[in-house]
């Protein structure tokens, strides 16, 4: 870099060679086993199984927050 000029290399956001080759096995052999995830679950033990969907749970779902009152807010609801 020269006086703070990129002068060679990929361009900004351009994905690295392998990084992209490794995104897109990951992502076929992720695909291939979410069609097995049913009989993969039917066969493991209730405790395992509600373990595995409890870590599974934040990829699917948002998560939600509490909300708090906080002194000097209005409790006017009326907008």
């Amino acid at each position: 870099m020269a006086n703070g000029i990129k002068t060679s290399g990929r361009t900004i956001g351009t994905l690295n060679k392998t990084t992209k080759e490794i995104r897109t096995v990951l992502k076929d052999v992720i695909n291939k086993e979410l069609t097995n995830i049913a009989t993969l679950l039917a066969k493991l033990e209730p405790k395992e199984r509600v373990e595995l969907i409890i870590k599974l749970i934040p990829y699917v779902l948002s998560k939600v927050e509490s909300v708090n009152y906080s002194l000097g807010e209005p409790m006017d609801w009326d907008l």
